[in-house]
């Protein structure tokens, strides 16, 4: 570890003479052996490569089936058809296509990083100062750092100048750390954020100069470890896509079981065996719902649209409905949580009067090199909040360093930790000086009292440094101010001596207003709110308390103790804890994991280059769109255009109304899809002409039951959505009841359909004896076929608004609320009275007209689905009351 070894030691081992640096043929040597300092990652995925990947899902494996199938069975009877197989191609193409474009879009984590990893280095090689590209720099390189430079590898530092460097990207601490060059430290558990010895590629001088020691490149620093997790496949499947592999399973098996059952009972019952395959095929396409991986697709995407208007946008679509199963938001605080802004929150003078206060903000807004001039701001961050403190309070800072101009100066320093400023006032010269307030007190003999200038006394003392530590307490950065007046233009050396103390103010990246209120709801939806950050750890557990995701001290961890737990022990304990504190990018996936090993489904938010491993290890990773980096927004699943977290809030209720919106639809086609394998199988079970023909199945499969299902995929969200505890990620579609309602949903439409068949039959002289001989293409059976035909799709587009809602009455939730449905009932009644009026569909269809007496016939069997699944609904939810 070369934080544990001093300058020397660290010159030593690396061979190198930090006043000549390394020779070229040296630094030859060392590229051969080292390779470039560049972030490399895995070959890209090519286009066609994503399309397959999309194909290689069972529901679609079985949907390829029934393409197939639909051949098969029109070339055994005598004319081959293809115009059905096309259709489910289609389908099965158009969803492919549409995941393709998503997730052609997702991975650039890594190459985002390359970007950010390749700046110029200011070097010292064979004696003399050169500028190379960063790629060319290799371990025992000494590099020059100055404000403004990014530094390009990891360095121990060799040597620091009042040194100071922005690692917000890496570690989530939003001030600079001041970096100190002659430190050893002794621990071998030292967390990123607190290496005061060492600079880390891609991160940003802000003051001060120094020089470095090049010691990890390319993948073996910081960065390059960000980088290899980034390019780790992880399993992103998501629990939507987990049950609907499940169902597709179910559906080929359920298929399978079909085909083999009615082609065994037409052999047992001596019928011809091609007509009997061509049964079972009829059957088997019954029982699959060709337009459900089409409906999903299209409802994500709608999803998807609505998200993006609240301010979200999604990137890989089965990630809209992840969002509705998540039980657990882990959060980045910085930009996150809080505002990424240094802000003072308090200020203390000795018995405050508005000259005591005027001082203190004229004092901290001239000692100062920030600028803060029309919402543009430059500088330190905690300068520039001293500085839009002044603001705040009505001072103007271009008239006030015009009134006072700086005429002298003693810069910072990282062991006075002061800085002082001299400025004429009137006749005489004012020397302000802004630095860690013990040492203020340590050189002042005076302190400003009621506005009156008195010797300092322990009381005093005492009285400014309870004071400071209650600020602290708040995990408020104390910055005081003192001055000295001069009857003539002082020099350097008398400055700092004799002062007197004027006050002090307390700052702090401040949470988000908004972000408290949402933590609360997401708290009342049974999600817990976890915080994970690189910063301190009374900082973080002041803003964790505020914002109501820890009540004390003890719900809090240091990253470092997470390295004292194996996996094992992490899990057992992980969920007594709400804020991680000091963390490295590996402690925040590890966090992540454990998480996700307990069941959880695990939302993660960040914004910075550190935050991007656990955004991509995460079910769902949400970056920020404007303060996030390319790295964070590349591996994240949702980017938050409005960097607000409350918006995440509102993205998983939009994904648990998304999901219970799905899961209408799929319980909706299911039921159809029953009805039709009933009216089948007990035809063929009778010995009766089976009553539909497989062009009829189809059409109601991927028209009639299409429109109803997307419709329903639209639904209104429940505004009773976020009152319910998560969903567990292991439930099935079939939960609550939903098999039960399916199944006696689906019974009853297979039912009224053979009966309506049966109607049509007896109306046209057929003995109920006779039904077992009657054929296919009779005049009687296309009549009773169309009677079939007409109560299925009806059937099941009233039945549709039954499914809204699992617990509500159709009348509670809203007869005609979801416009779309009630367009879908209008549109597929005129698509079903078109089929069996036009005479080329009649012919293509195999229907006919009905007269008037039977449309009251179909009519009122084709209600009788909707009002028992309404009864049902309202018997099980008086039932569960009771309980």
């Amino acid at each position: 570890m070369y934080y544990q070894k001093d300058v020397v030691n660290v010159l030593s081992s690396l061979e190198v003479d930090p006043k000549q640096g390394l020779s070229s043929s040296e630094a030859q040597k060392r590229i051969e052996q080292y390779g470039q300092n560049k972030l490399t990652s895995k070959k890209k995925k090519s286009v066609i490569y994503l399309f397959f990947q999309q194909l290689n899902d069972l529901l679609i494996y079985v949907l390829l089936a029934a393409a197939i199938l639909t051949i098969i069975a029109s070339a055994l009877e005598g004319h081959p058809e293809f115009t059905d197989a096309i259709i489910i191609l289609l389908v099965v193409f158009i969803n492919a296509f549409i995941g393709v474009i998503q997730e052609s879009k997702a991975e650039k984590a890594v190459e985002a990083l390359k970007k950010m990893a390749s700046p110029k280095a200011l070097v010292r090689r064979n004696g003399s100062l050169i500028e190379i590209d960063s790629e060319e720099l290799v371990p025992g390189d000494i590099v020059i750092l100055e404000a403004g430079r990014i530094i390009p590898a990891d360095l121990r530092l060799i040597e620091s100048k009042n040194l100071q460097i922005e690692e917000s990207a890496l570690t989530g601490e939003s001030v600079p750390v001041d970096k100190n060059a002659d430190v050893k430290l002794e621990s071998d558990k030292v967390s990123l954020g607190d290496l005061i010895n060492m600079a880390f590629m891609s991160t940003l001088v802000t003051y001060g100069r120094g020089e470095g020691v090049v010691v990890y490149t390319g993948m073996s620093t910081e960065m390059g470890k960000i980088a290899s997790i980034l390019d780790t496949e992880t399993d992103d499947t998501t629990p939507l896509q987990k049950r609907l592999d499940e169902l597709g399973k179910i559906l080929g098996i359920i298929a399978i079981v079909v085909c083999i059952v009615i082609f065994g009972l037409g052999a047992l019952q001596g019928k011809d065996l091609i007509e009997m395959f061509i049964t079972a095929i009829s059957l088997a396409v019954a029982a699959i719902p060709e337009g459900l991986a089409a409906i999903v697709a299209i409802v994500l995407a709608l999803g998807t649209t609505r998200m993006s208007k609240k301010n979200a946008i999604v990137k890989k679509l089965p990630a809209v409905e992840t969002l509705g199963s998540v039980n657990v938001i882990c959060s980045d605080k910085t930009g996150t949580l809080t505002q990424n802004k240094m802000t003072v929150i308090e200020s203390f003078t000795l018995n405050e009067t508005n000259e005591s206060k005027q001082l203190l903000l004229e004092g901290f807004m001239l000692c100062s090199d920030a600028t803060s001039e029309n919402g543009v701001e430059t500088g330190d961050p905690t300068e520039i909040a001293l500085v839009n403190f002044g603001i705040l309070n009505k001072i103007v800072p271009s008239e006030l360093n015009d009134a006072y101009p700086r005429i002298n100066e003693k810069p910072f320093d990282s062991d006075r930790k002061m800085m002082s400023t001299v400025h004429p006032i009137g006749n005489h010269y004012r020397v302000y000086t802004k630095g860690a307030l013990d040492n203020l007190i340590k050189f002042s003999t005076h302190a400003l009292v009621n506005g009156e200038k008195v010797a300092i006394t322990d009381k005093i003392i005492n009285e400014l440094l309870d004071k400071a530590n209650e600020m602290s307490n708040k995990a408020l950065r104390v910055l005081g101010l003192a001055y000295q007046d001069f009857s003539y233009s002082p020099d350097v050396k008398e400055l700092e001596k004799e002062m007197v103390i004027v006050g002090f103010a307390g700052m702090i990246d401040p949470p988000r207003l908004e972000v408290k209120d949402s933590i609360k709801h997401a708290q009342n939806a049974g999600i817990k709110v976890v915080m994970i950050t690189g910063d301190h750890p009374n900082t973080a557990f002041a803003i964790a308390k505020t914002l109501g995701i820890a009540k004390n001290i003890e719900e809090t961890m240091l990253g470092q103790k997470l390295d004292d737990y194996s996996d094992e022990e992490l899990d057992k304990i992980i969920m007594n804890y709400s804020v991680f504190s000091r963390v490295s990018p590996e402690h925040k996936v590890r966090i992540v994991l454990s998480l996700k090993r307990l069941d959880n489904i695990v939302s993660m938010t960040g914004d910075g280059v550190n935050d991007a491993p656990s955004l991509k290890s995460a079910d769902i990773g949400v970056a920020m769109g404007i303060t996030g980096t390319d790295v964070s927004k590349g591996a994240a699943d949702m980017i938050l255009t409005d960097d607000n977290f409350s918006t995440i809030v509102s993205a998983i209720e939009e994904g648990r109304n998304i999901y219970n919106n799905i899961k209408k639809a799929v319980i909706f086609l299911l039921s159809c899809n029953l009805g039709e394998v009933v009216a089948i199988f007990l035809a063929v079970l009778f010995g009766w002409p089976v009553p539909l023909l497989a062009t009829q199945i189809l059409w109601i499969n991927l028209i009639t039951d299409t429109l109803p299902a997307i419709s329903l995929g639209v639904d209104l969200g429940d505004p009773d959505v976020m009152n319910q505890k998560p969903r567990n990620k292991k439930e099935s579609f079939f939960a609550n009841n939903a098999a039960l309602r399916a199944i006696i949903g689906g019974t009853l439409i297979g039912l009224l359909t053979l009966t309506a068949f049966v109607i049509g039959l007896l109306e046209q002289g057929i003995q109920f004896k006779d039904i077992i001989h009657v054929e296919h293409g009779q005049d009687a059976f296309v009549y009773a076929s169309t009677m079939a035909f007409v109560v299925l799709a009806l059937s099941q587009l009233l039945y549709s608004f039954s499914v809204r809602s699992e617990t509500k009455s159709i009348f509670k939730v809203g007869l005609f609320s979801n416009k779309y449905l009630v367009g879908s009932l209008i549109v597929g009644v005129l698509l079903q009275v078109t089929v069996i009026s036009v005479p080329f569909l009649q012919d293509a269809f195999g229907v006919t007209m009905l007269k008037m007496i039977d449309w009251d016939i179909v009519v009122i069997l084709s209600i009788i689905p909707l009002i028992a699944n309404e009864i049902i609904k309202k018997v099980l939810f008086s039932i569960k009351g009771r309980r």
